[in-house]
């Protein structure tokens, strides 16, 4: 399959113009290899971030192609760390382009948000500028998180004690204070995504009921989910491998 018609699938799946702002230059391919329309893409990993462990994964594969969803080069850079060096290294070696979708795959339909919504059943939904709201069967704050542990598999914190049902999720770093107000102003009762400031807590919560499941946990499903749909609309000519990289945060 061309690259050029992979890339097409993925502006199709999740449109760069949708992206925010403080994205500009940073979704699409940010690290072109070839630096050709029509190089040959045969195989295509997945995954979250772009840790030397997926890249060492992702080379094994053989793969051409990562779509990640953070990109590795944030920031711009005057001088190359020696972490970055070692990583991009890996990729070098291996002639694995790169390709990111952040924002835009957030705020897709089917995206980030979507596919942790669906875990919860969420319906009657809309989006936000942070996220997806909509309701769940009711259900009790403490009983909530627990199965928000159980579905992302993974620790979290959590404040509030009350019947949920009207819910707002936001895969990643949604808990400041401006989404805070945003949930509270559509009277949700409970607020699922990661990052939360202890201030932020304080001035915003009121009785909302808010879990802090992590940043990887809240977006890892999505992207997930980005691989499986791959894999059903163009599996027949492309190997697909999602890759997980846990960065292992436990409780105590």
């Amino acid at each position: 399959m061309k690259q050029e018609e992979v890339i097409s699938l993925l502006e199709q799946i999740a449109p760069p113009e949708i992206a925010d702002d403080f994205d500009c230059g940073r979704i699409g391919m940010i690290l072109d290899l070839l630096f050709t329309k029509n190089r040959e893409i045969n195989k295509i990993a997945v995954t979250l971030d772009v840790t030397d462990e997926v890249l060492q994964k992702a080379a094994a594969f053989k793969a051409d192609l990562l779509i990640c969803h953070h990109t590795p080069l944030f920031h711009p850079i005057m001088t190359i760390p020696e972490f970055l060096a070692k990583r991009l290294k890996i990729a070098f070696d291996n002639n694995i382009s790169i390709y990111t979708m952040h924002t835009n795959y957030d705020n897709a339909e089917g995206g980030i948000n979507t596919a942790l919504a669906d875990i919860f059943n969420v319906r009657n939904t809309c989006m936000t500028d942070f996220g997806i709201i909509g309701d769940i069967d009711p259900i009790e704050s403490k009983d909530f998180a627990k199965l928000v542990s159980e579905k992302l598999n993974t620790p979290l914190l959590y404040a509030g004690d009350k019947t949920v049902q009207k819910v707002m999720i936001c895969g990643g770093s949604c808990l400041n204070r401006h989404a805070l107000a945003i949930a509270k102003a559509n009277c949700v009762d409970a607020f699922l995504s990661s990052e939360l400031r202890h201030s932020d807590v304080l001035r915003e919560r009121g009785d909302m009921t808010i879990i802090d499941a992590g940043h990887y946990a809240t977006e890892n499903p999505g992207m997930r989910v980005l691989a499986e749909r791959l894999n059903k609309e163009i599996g027949d000519r492309v190997e697909i491998l999602f890759i997980e990289d846990d960065p292992g945060l436990k409780s105590v």
